[in-house]
This record gives C-alpha cells, sequence and structure tokens, in this order.
C-alpha cells in the first residue's frame, strides 16, 4: 500500500473519532458547533481524481451521518465541499505557483493560502449544512449566526491541529 494511502486512512479514522466520540458533544450556547471531520477532505492531495474525492467526501459525510442521526445532511455538505475544493484549487493553484506541492497542508503551502482555502471551503460547508438543517427563512438570522461562529470554532481548530502535526517546509 501507498504511504499517502496508509496517512490518508489514519487521518480518516482519528478525525471521525475525534468528531463523533470528542466534538460531537461540544456546542458553545447552541451557536457554535465545531466540525473538524471535514479535515480529511481538505488534506487531500492535489492529485486525487475528481470521483475518487466525491466518493471519499460521500463516505465522510455518511458515516458522520451515521452517529449523528442527520440523514443525508452531512453527506450533502461535505460532498458539496468536495465540489467547492475542485473549483477553488482549479483557480488558485495553478496561478500561485503551487503545482510542485502534493497536498494542501499548512506547513506547504504556507499560512495565507491555507488560511484562505481552509475559511471558504469551511464557509460553504457550515452555510449548506445549517440552512439544510434548519430549512426556514424566518430562522436565517439564527441561522448565519451558527454559521459565522461554527466556521470561526472550526476553523481554529484546524489551524492548531495545523500547526500541532505538520512541519515546516524546508526551504531550498
Amino acid at each position: 500500500m501507498s504511504r499517502t494511502i496508509i496517512i490518508n486512512l489514519i487521518r480518516f479514522i482519528a478525525l471521525l473519532f475525534i468528531q463523533v466520540f470528542l466534538l460531537k458533544n461540544i456546542s458553545l450556547y447552541n451557536l457554535s458547533t465545531p466540525y473538524l471531520y471535514i479535515l480529511f477532505v481538505l488534506l487531500l492531495p492535489f492529485e486525487t481524481p475528481n470521483l475518487v474525492l466525491f466518493i471519499l467526501a460521500f463516505i465522510t459525510g455518511l458515516t458522520v451521518d451515521a452517529f449523528y442521526d442527520t440523514p443525508g445532511l452531512h453527506t450533502s455538505a461535505t460532498v458539496l465541499l468536495a465540489f467547492v475544493r475542485i473549483l477553488f484549487i482549479s483557480i488558485t493553484v495553478q496561478k500561485d505557483g503551487f503545482d510542485n506541492e502534493p497536498e494542501p497542508t499548512l506547513s506547504l503551502m504556507g499560512f495565507r493560502w491555507f488560511f484562505t482555502y481552509a475559511l471558504v471551503l469551511t464557509f460553504f460547508h457550515h452555510l449548506f449544512l445549517f440552512n439544510m438543517e434548519v430549512f426556514r427563512f424566518n430562522e436565517l438570522s439564527y441561522t448565519l449566526s451558527r454559521v459565522a461562529l461554527s466556521t470561526l470554532f472550526t476553523i481554529f481548530l484546524i489551524l492548531i491541529s495545523g500547526l500541532l502535526f505538520f512541519k515546516r517546509k524546508e526551504r531550498i
């Protein structure tokens, strides 16, 4: 088995374990709920084929749905996340000259690019997730506040994990 496959399998299991058994019970005043499991889709290598990316996003969302008792909610949001990831990478990666980098990590891509990448993708995921969860326009301000606060909380956890687990890039 390839080293990349093993690393991503371990990452998948670890992130889902953390999400299901630790973060599921964390909610700040029912306004901010972290969804760290999306980091698995965010950190998949650039050369991952789109079909494989969508399948992995589907499996990730389906697994979270099984533990959260939300049939299809996280699955659809995670598949949307994969679609937005493809668009974001196709727009930014070729222009910024990151073609030789293997995966979009904080240590390889730099703070500014990774922060923008994680923020945009997390925002779209949370916007779709919370709008589908409520599915009412009369609670729009509550939903938008949940999106904003949950996005900030999730980004905070993503950046902390990026700083803890990834090595600095060696410049030659």
